[in-house]
């Protein structure tokens, strides 16, 4: 039943998407606030940090937690952090540009895992003059700074391990196998590894399915908008669509693109993180409608120097 939903998606993608209320709609209700407020609805904000790695009151002194409204001074703190990996102002203020960005749909990877986060670090890098790289360029110089980033650990495949396997669940719409083999294809021409399509799913490297709500391994999907998909390090392998979505193959006004989702949650199994280099593949946000199919010099730059011997 699941499958015969999702292929119908698939297949009317003429028909307008419907809309519908995203699951991080209550965020802007939220806009303006500040530490010291007490506003209904700031325990949501705060589990949205908590779930992208942003805040954690495990080790908090005071006894402060996630429960309540109160936008306390941790709450500041992980806002400012956030503010800081996508290039706002640091204000720990919800601003309207830091909650339009919170808003947009994303990947459910955590952008800071176990407490570490390199989003917004990373060495200079020789670059030529490109237009479309102006805003990363410091005034006149001809360097950028490169914002790739790795699990905790810097979690890679064996390097043995260069062929892979990836393997869809059997329910898996066939429209959708084309736009992934692809991206698979992309990132083998800009790496050292091999990917192969394997008939047998419980035995491939990669696992991939489409999945609604819970799905049994503790990162719930939350219906259409919010979270698109996600994927594990290595050598987990394990790739998630959230089939509530409406997906398209290619770019379309209202539906996300298959094949650029596949993009990047291929460089999460393969051990990328989360760039901040809004033009890169692995920058977590992505919008209905675009596509961004080949992959950035910051992509490139990230798997190179994880691979590296």
């Amino acid at each position: 039943m699941a499958s015969k939903a999702l292929s119908l998606i698939l297949f009317s993608l003429l028909s307008s998407a419907t809309s519908s209320t995203s699951p991080f709609e209550f965020l802007e209700h939220l806009k303006g606030g500040h530490k010291g407020d007490h506003v209904e609805g700031i325990h949501y904000l705060k589990l949205y940090l908590e779930k992208f790695g942003y805040l954690s009151y495990a080790h908090a002194k005071n006894n402060p937690h996630a429960n309540d409204d109160d936008f306390d001074n941790l709450l500041e703190l992980a806002v400012k952090t956030y503010q800081l990996n996508y290039h706002l102002n640091t204000t720990g203020t919800l601003d309207g540009e830091t909650v339009s960005k919170m808003m947009m749909p994303r990947c459910g990877v955590a952008d800071i895992i176990n407490g570490t986060s390199s989003m917004r670090s990373g060495k200079k890098k020789h670059h030529h003059h490109d237009p479309d790289h102006d805003h990363h360029n410091h005034g006149s110089s001809v360097h950028a700074v490169s914002h790739y980033s790795f699990f905790k650990g810097r979690l890679r495949w064996p390097t043995s391990k260069h062929h892979l396997t990836y393997g869809f669940l059997p329910s898996t719409p066939t429209e959708a196998m084309g736009p992934v083999s692809h991206a698979f294809r992309t990132w083998a021409s800009n790496t050292h590894f091999r990917f192969s399509r394997s008939r047998n799913y419980k035995r491939a490297d990669i696992k991939i399915s489409f999945e609604y709500g819970d799905h049994g391994d503790g990162s719930p999907f939350d219906g259409e908008g919010g979270v698109l998909a996600h994927a594990y390090a290595p050598t987990n392998g394990r790739f998630h669509y959230d089939a509530d979505e409406p997906w398209s193959v290619g770019a379309l006004e209202g539906y996300y693109d298959l094949e650029t989702v596949a993009l990047h949650e291929i460089g999460h199994l393969l051990g990328l993180g989360h760039s901040s280099v809004e033009g890169a593949i692995m920058y977590p946000y992505i919008s209905s409608g675009a596509t961004k199919l080949t992959l950035h010099d910051d992509d490139i730059q990230g798997i190179k120097v994880l691979y590296k011997s």
